[in-house]
């Protein structure tokens, strides 16, 4: 069993080492940047979890290279590059395999191709340098896709749960949800998401951007996994209170934000349905202001 990871960030390499921690040969890394695919081929993946720190030789090469296909591909680059990747997919993935996105955020899954499959994951990362990971949030991984690639998940460690699609599909808006509320404002501010609580005009915002989301979802007739939305995206930073968002890490690394398929497509799908995303529009024009300017 052959898995493909396209990806070199925090939760590619989590996936990785975990992978490669009880199937040393199984895992092939994919990605684009030069320093990633440099410390992953000489070093291997450094991954840092609350047992110490431990270093797992992967296989990593550059997307557009060979590679074996794979019977399963996990998809976990930013939003904003799934359709750079999504051509070179079919070589990667075997007749009869599946490719999976993990990703944040919306439209994902539409541009990976026949054989993709949405997922939806409540584990965290956070990347310290090329190849460097340390493991944040645990929770489950859960996959509109046949059992048994739950079953090689689980196996891996990764409490891998099969769903249906329409069960996929609430979990991601309810995830987006949180995002929405969470993401863009810890990425302004510069702050760990359990600061918004401290900040009573950052957490009315928060859960103002994640009632509009819900309502978002609600309009097209998706079931959030929980009823209240300013309460749980309340608790999920109290929970993650020193976790900085993978939106403030890209900002503070001057990288590109996935701010467009997140709070941006709750704003688009808020224009579509005429429901009022008032609060996620002024979220992501200012994110969008702060990380673009026009050429």
């Amino acid at each position: 069993m052959r898995i493909t990871i396209i990806g070199t960030g925090a939760l590619a390499c989590l996936f990785g080492a975990r992978i490669t921690a009880v199937a040393p040969h199984a895992a092939t890394l994919v990605g684009t940047w030069p320093a990633g695919l440099a410390a992953l081929q000489s070093r291997g993946i450094l991954f840092e979890e609350a047992g110490g720190a431990h270093v797992f030789p992967v296989q990593a090469v550059r997307l557009g290279q060979r590679a074996k296909p794979a019977e399963i591909v996990l998809v976990l680059v930013k939003a904003w590059q799934t359709a750079a990747v999504a051509p070179y997919l079919p070589d990667l993935v075997t007749p009869d395999g599946v490719i999976v996105t993990l990703q944040n955020g919306l439209g994902n899954v539409e541009q990976l191709g026949p054989q993709a499959r949405v997922g939806v994951t409540a584990l965290g990362a956070t990347l310290l340098g090329p190849g460097h990971v340390r493991a944040g949030g645990y929770g489950p991984t859960h996959l509109a896709a046949p059992p048994w690639v739950a079953e090689v998940l689980h196996h891996a460690g990764f409490d891998a749960q099969p769903v249906d699609v329409s069960q996929a599909m609430n979990l991601i808006w309810g995830k987006l949800a949180a995002n929405c509320g969470i993401n863009a404002l810890t990425a302004l501010l510069r702050v760990p998401n359990g600061e918004l609580l401290h900040r009573p005009d950052a957490s009315q915002l928060m859960e103002r951007a994640a009632v509009e989301c819900a309502m978002v979802a609600w309009a097209q007739g998706f079931t959030l996994p929980y009823g209240d939305p300013m309460a749980y995206v309340r608790r999920l930073a109290e929970r993650t209170a020193a976790n900085h968002s993978s939106m403030l890490q890209d900002v503070q690394r001057g990288a590109p934000t996935e701010i467009d398929a997140i709070n941006g497509a709750v704003t688009r799908e808020g224009y579509r349905l005429g429901i009022n995303t008032t609060v996620n529009e002024l979220l992501w024009r200012l994110v969008r202001a702060l990380t673009r300017r026009s050429k």
